[in-house]
């Protein structure tokens, strides 16, 4: 026997909600839980035994969308989150960019940023960033990955000027005078992108350690992660083959399953006929859906709507693709036994999504097809109908209540608010809902973080009293189970994971506090004491 946990509370999270003291783990399974005297029996004189200390041991959690790669890319930049006006960016910018040795052709990268934060209320634009280099070209992107804005060298750079014609599902800003601003959204972003110079293998290999490391001392052992277009210039098959040697030599403290982005429809077909496909690979590493970005995001007024925005109704937000084109991109996934996972935060392209794998369903039916929906934000009752009767799943992501629940009744509406963020009505629809973060797109990737937005309906300031649509709260086990049973469903893996039973994989961490008792109000201060992959300690605080 290799490891034995024992004299704690084991939360299985299993159908029953038994509760054990101890854990036998041998070649990074669990052989047996129960308690501790009958676990015991099993030590040999190699086992290691830990005692847990009444400590809380629960399954490993599951992010089940992030962008991890990008996590460790956002490193190399200037963080942006929380700043209160364009002149602390500038500030940020400059200090952060002060003592770095800029390489030939090299660009400054930040990201994080919110208008909605700033004492100025407006984006920034193209002569703030002048203020931090007109010779050395700059992008920042804003908090939600959706748009960016750029400085005047790397404007000219990029080649855009005011007879440039615009990009189909997305745009650059134009002043007045129809001058460029520097701000680009959705898929004018690609004209950013393929500027600028690409890392190489051991630059994403080291960014992807850096990235575990962050998750391991959250309890988070598996990330359902959109990675394969995250950088520009790299291949796909060059972060496919960094997994690969990092988990070979040892340094992933992460299982990961891929969520595959592709920046046109030909590229995604030749991925498929090299064979790839959902469920491709091992325990440690498999390919998944291929994710597909049909609008923007809220925060940007980028997400389709079904109506304008309240607070602008002169758009309704930006859909990346026409019911034709999401159609013919289902339909590929289908044919080549892959699912999808398709961002939308708009009503508007739910609807879209939903009718290409209705019509995907029909037109090629296969069996136990989990397809997935990214986001769920701007929903409505008959939508969430629509995600039980199709089976589709929902990725929702609970920390993004924190700044949205201050935006969205200005975006849409008091009423149209009502049915937005209905996590609770998801699940009492029968609606298959795993948990995720979006890191690095939003602010926080915390896993207490999470569970706290999920369970309270709060900020972590404890903003609104009572919750924001506090009918909509999740129960403790509820929100558990999103980022445990729900994350392995989505992953075809509730066999081999999102429980603590014998015959799975041995992926748990201990947490602070037993949090069936403690007030939720503390949920957000507690901590991860130790995380385990594989049997393997990964994490000790």
């Amino acid at each position: 026997m290799d490891l034995i946990l024992t004299n704690g509370k084991v939360e299985t999270m299993n159908e029953k909600h038994q509760r054990a003291q101890a854990v036998a783990i041998n070649e990074g399974k669990f052989v047996k839980v129960g308690l501790d005297d009958e676990v015991l029996k099993l030590k040999t004189k190699n086992t290691k035994i830990i005692d847990l200390k009444g400590k809380m041991l629960v399954p490993g959690f599951i992010d089940s969308h992030m962008h991890f790669l990008d996590f460790g890319y956002s490193l190399t930049k200037v963080e942006l989150n929380g700043s209160k006006s364009i002149d602390e960016v500038v500030k940020k910018t400059k200090s952060f960019f002060k003592d770095k040795k800029i390489r030939e052709g090299e660009w400054l990268k930040g990201r994080g940023w919110n208008q909605d934060l700033f004492k100025e209320n407006r984006f920034l634009n193209r002569y703030d960033l002048d203020l931090v280099s007109t010779e050395i070209p700059i992008y920042l992107t804003r908090v939600c990955g959706h748009i960016a804005v750029v400085n005047s060298k790397a404007l000219s750079i990029i080649g855009i000027t005011k007879n440039s014609s615009q990009i189909e599902g997305g745009r650059f800003d134009l002043d007045k005078s129809g001058e460029p601003t520097g701000v680009f959204r959705e898929k004018a972003l690609d004209l950013i992108y393929r500027k600028v110079p690409a890392p190489r293998l051991e630059d994403i290999k080291n960014m992807l350690i850096d990235a575990t490391e962050a998750y391991a001392a959250q309890g988070i052992t598996s990330v359902q992660t959109d990675d394969l277009s995250t950088i520009p210039g790299v291949d796909y098959e060059d972060v496919i083959k960094a997994y690969k040697e990092l988990f070979a030599e040892g340094k992933m403290k992460t299982r990961v399953y891929e969520q595959c982005l592709f920046s046109n429809i030909g590229q995604y077909r030749e991925f498929l006929a090299k064979g790839y496909k959902t469920g491709y690979g091992d325990e440690n590493f498999k390919i998944g859906p291929l994710k597909i970005l049909s609008d923007g995001a809220l925060g940007g007024r980028t997400a389709f709507m079904t109506e304008p925005y309240a607070d602008d109704p002169t758009t309704s937000g930006i859909a990346c693709y026409t019911q034709e084109e999401m159609d013919e991109w289902v339909l590929t996934a289908q044919n080549g036994n892959m699912t999808t996972a398709i961002h939308c935060i708009g009503d508007a392209a739910m609807y879209r999504a939903l009718e290409s794998i209705e019509k995907a369903q029909k037109i090629e039916p296969r069996k136990d097809m989990r397809h997935s929906i990214v986001h769920c934000q701007i929903t409505d009752k008959n939508l969430i109908k629509k995600f039980s009767t199709l089976g589709v799943i929902a990725h929702i992501q609970p920390v993004f209540l924190d700044y949205d629940l201050r935006i969205v009744e200005d975006r849409i509406g008091k009423d149209r608010a009502q049915y937005t963020y209905n996590f609770k009505r998801m699940l009492d629809e029968g609606v298959h809902v795993a948990g995720g973060s979006d890191y690095p797109y939003c602010e926080f990737y915390q896993t207490f973080y999470n569970l706290h937005e999920a369970v309270n309906r709060q900020d972590l300031k404890g903003y609104p009293e009572g919750g924001w649509l506090p009918d909509q709260k999740l129960t403790i086990d509820e929100a558990m189970s999103i980022f445990t049973k729900g994350g392995a469903y989505a992953s075809y893996e509730e066999d081999v994971k999102g429980t603590i039973e014998e015959g799975k994989l041995a992926d748990c961490f201990v947490m602070s506090d037993d949090i069936f008792e403690i007030n939720s109000s503390e949920i957000k201060n507690m901590n991860v004491e130790m995380t385990f992959m594989g049997g393997k300690l990964v994490y000790k605080k």
